[in-house]
């Protein structure tokens, strides 16, 4: 069952006028939120995320974070999977296809859920490979807009080559991966570039930097450059629905000695256990 415009339907029942922005231009914001045994995993701070991205395309915010938190909870409950990713989507609204801002319009929302598949153990054991590319996707990274045909461009790019992402880069620093963020370990030092309008601020992301302040893991927020990241020790990627991925191989080459290293291991164990005490209600979410 998805939600869509104040109703709970089957998606095949789904329907979006043509004229919707989100069709025609992709003007609009998405997010989503991992859910752990029926209970969203970090919920206020994917809700202040996507409250960020609206504000940054000035579509009001159609829902107040009450009403947010009582649909998510009936789109959960009306889902079968005890484990889920739940996908939230706003466009600006129908209107006549006009570059400018339509006045008087309603935005849509659209909410669905699918299982949630992490990575499996032999992946965490193993490890994943990676290739590069150059970021040439728009200024505004740090908008989670619907508009991501460079992200797939790039993402594609991984597919082909058979690996789990492709690593970017620009003007000679490290910015994401095509649908993730990505730490990297130089001198026992984890490091993870700035939040700013290169990168999305990934809430799997805070968490690591959150775990390694608590676990006194050495660690820094900085640019990070090219020859930084094909020199490292360890690399790994991080987002919602792969929680913490070691990188073994990049661009066909090993990373560090080609098998998951000890600050990888030290964050897995940390992020698992934070994950648990979450869904038992004894952390923040």
């Amino acid at each position: 069952m998805i939600y869509l415009n104040g109703k709970f339907l089957p998606i095949e029942q789904a329907m979006v006028p043509v004229l919707d922005r989100g069709f025609i231009f992709g003007d609009g914001v998405y997010e989503l939120i991992p859910v752990y045994s029926r209970k969203p995993f970090r919920l206020n701070e994917h809700l202040s995320r996507l409250q960020y991205s609206l504000d940054n395309i000035r579509i009001q915010n159609p829902h107040t974070e009450k009403q947010w938190v009582d649909l998510i909870a009936r789109v959960i409950e009306l889902n079968e999977y005890d484990d889920q990713y739940l996908y939230l989507h706003i466009t600006r609204g129908v209107a006549k296809r006009d570059h400018a801002f339509p006045h008087g319009i309603t935005p849509t929302v659209f909410m669905m859920s699918s299982p949630l598949l992490t990575p499996p153990e032999e992946l965490l054991v193993s490890g994943a490979s990676a290739v590069t590319a150059s970021d040439n996707r728009w200024g505004r990274c740090d908008i989670k807009t619907i508009s991501l045909l460079p992200n797939i461009l790039l993402r594609q790019l991984s597919v082909d080559e058979h690996a789990m992402e492709t690593i970017l880069l620009r003007d000679g620093l490290l910015t994401e991966g095509a649908a993730s963020n990505i730490f990297i370990v130089r001198g026992n030092q984890l490091l993870t570039p700035p939040k700013d309008h290169r990168i999305l601020p990934g809430t799997t992301y805070d968490v690591v930097l959150e775990l390694a302040v608590t676990h006194d893991i050495p660690h820094a927020i900085r640019d990070v450059s090219e020859t930084e990241l094909r020199t490292a020790q360890e690399v790994m990627l991080t987002s919602s629905t792969k929680e913490i991925l070691p990188i073994t191989q990049l661009d066909g080459q090993p990373v560090g000695n080609g098998v998951p290293g000890p600050i990888f291991q030290q964050l897995n164990r940390h992020y698992q256990a934070y994950k648990q005490a979450v869904m038992r209600g004894h952390a923040s979410r």
